[in-house]
């Protein structure tokens, strides 16, 4: 499977129903609609949306039919890129290649296009309730699995980890809570709130979250160990901040060899976890395999 062409496609049906489903830069307020639109458009792999729609495929469901969902993991992830960049937290200048949201704007306006996108993303869980198949117990059970993974026993709680540990000797136990707050989770919430709304049975969304866990590590471990051998021209983000902040990483504490084996053994775990589900899984196998041979 060519994975690169596959995340290509999915980023050209998710970007084309943000277009419709995202305010346009020029709807009141102006500014903020339009600071939006700048870091929601910056580009991207859309590896979130795709496994939304990945994980309904894998239970059978119809991937155009969570588009809404889709778009709104997309937006809770610009939020976050948005919070991150600003001064308060990692003071970035530079995002996917561009200025930062608040180096385009200002820092207010960056925080407020961070809070409208969380916000628009709820609404549009919601919404797909809306879809032909997908039935309002579904979007609930969906909104639910987001609200929890995005909040403070996730995402939002892995980036305080995150911040409270700068100049911290790392421990394995920490920096493992860090990746699994500030990534696992979100990528968690992606393939579980697709399975949802594809109509996934118990032990489906279970084995689902094992393969999240799995994969979620190993792309936050390949992020770590891009931040020290990456080039910046293909990362579109400045490399060495984790240094640069004495952020606890998977290198600092293990180094770059052993990272690449803990990481490649995670990825043999996620794929494992679908040893249930047929060829219709075989996109997420092929996501696992893909989030560390990248280099960007």
């Amino acid at each position: 499977m060519d994975v690169a062409a596959h995340l290509a496609g999915r980023a050209r049906q998710v970007e084309a129903a943000l277009d419709r489903l995202v305010p346009p830069a020029d709807a009141s307020p102006a500014r903020l609609h339009e600071a939006l639109r700048y870091s929601l458009e910056a580009g991207g792999k859309r590896l979130r949306p795709a496994l939304v729609m990945d994980g309904c495929v894998a239970v059978g469901g119809s991937p155009e039919a969570v588009l809404p969902t889709a778009c709104a993991l997309e937006c809770v992830h610009t939020y976050s890129l948005i919070h991150d960049d600003l001064p308060c937290m990692d003071d970035d200048d530079l995002r996917r290649g561009r200025p930062s949201c608040h180096k385009q704007f200002d820092e207010a306006t960056a925080l407020l296009a961070g809070d409208a996108l969380l916000t628009l993303a709820f609404e549009l869980v919601a919404r797909n309730a809306d879809e032909p198949g997908i039935d309002a117990a579904r979007a609930l059970a969906a909104s639910r699995e987001l609200a929890v993974q995005a909040g403070a026993a996730g995402m939002v709680g892995g980036q305080a980890l995150d911040l409270q540990s700068e100049g911290q000797t790392p421990t394995a136990e920490l920096v493992a809570a860090i990746h699994t707050g500030k990534t696992v989770a979100l990528i968690t919430a992606a393939v579980v709130c697709g399975a949802l709304l594809g109509g996934a049975h118990a032990e489906q969304v279970a084995s689902l979250r094992r393969y999240a866990r799995g994969l979620g590590l190993a792309f936050q471990i390949a992020d770590d160990i891009l931040d020290v051998v990456g080039d910046e021209a293909t990362l579109g983000k400045p490399v060495g901040s984790d240094a640069d902040h004495a952020k606890a990483t998977w290198p600092v504490l293990f180094g770059l060899d052993e990272s690449r084996r803990q990481a490649a053994a995670l990825v043999d775990e996620a794929v494992a976890a679908l040893n249930d589900f047929g060829p219709a899984a075989d996109p997420l196998r092929a996501l696992a395999r893909y989030v560390i041979e990248r280099d960007h």
